[in-house]
């Protein structure tokens, strides 16, 4: 069976950020128009603009974050059609980490040695059997199931509600994977406090609203600015005034 080879450099456009003309990292999905950019890219972009860089249409007249997306899809297809760029990626971060005098965090640990075990095989023109890697891919993935998020880089956090129509925490202090978005913490407490739908809850930080998209990571980095731990987030009823 004959096989068609394409270039990278055919498909460049379709895997670089408009914005910083390099290789996707951290890839992030305008919901409006699905136009995607490196996170610190756009991040960076909307401070200052509520439109799209690429076609231009209005994200959001007031909080064009709330509107953008961790595309997971996108950075592993990158990650994959580029060698070495993963590798590369967790050696830049490790190398940030290790020059502030931080500890190297968790999940960028581990990324690391899954991008060393994803290259491996390839080296040298060598490729496993077909079993072999099937058996690789499922023990991996039995490992990652039983680990829970254990080893992921860890956020504490602070849960405050700062509305007179919902009750607060019993235990509002919480400790989970920087990896967790906004949406999951809408959920916790929306369990906690038995409400029909996490569709009720609005989490702000530096009372801004969050997007529901926003990973913990991202809030402390963007928002908490690495203050001093926990973050502290309040929640409240949507459309309810501060």
């Amino acid at each position: 069976m004959l096989t068609r080879k394409i270039k990278l450099w055919d498909i460049n456009a379709h895997i670089t950020c408009r914005l910083c003309s390099g290789y996707l990292i951290d890839a992030t999905t305008v919901t409006e128009c699905l136009h995607t950019f490196c996170r610190s890219c756009l991040v960076k972009y909307l401070e200052e603009n509520n439109t799209c860089p690429t076609c231009r249409i209005v994200i959001h007249q007031s909080h064009p974050l709330q509107y953008i997306g961790h595309d997971r899809t996108m950075q592993d297809i990158v990650y994959k059609l580029v060698p070495g760029l993963q590798e590369a990626e967790m050696r830049k971060q490790r190398d940030f980490y290790h020059k502030l005098g931080m500890e190297v965090p968790g999940d960028v640990k581990g990324e690391t040695c899954s991008a060393k075990q994803h290259l491996d095989p390839h080296r040298n023109g060598e490729t496993k059997a077909d079993d072999s890697s099937n058996k690789e891919a499922a023990e991996e993935k039995q490992e990652e199931d039983n680990d829970y998020h254990r080893s992921d880089e860890q956020v504490s956090i602070c849960l405050e509600c700062n509305s007179s129509k919902l009750r607060g925490l019993k235990r509002k202090w919480i400790r989970c994977s920087a990896q967790a978005t906004v949406l999951h913490l809408k959920k916790f407490i929306a369990k906690k406090l038995n409400l029909s739908s996490f569709n009720e809850l609005d989490i702000l930080c530096n009372e801004e609203i969050l997007g529901k998209d926003h990973t913990l990571k991202f809030v402390v980095v963007t928002r908490w600015r690495f203050k001093k731990a926990p973050l502290l987030l309040h929640y409240r009823p949507k459309m309810d005034l501060l």
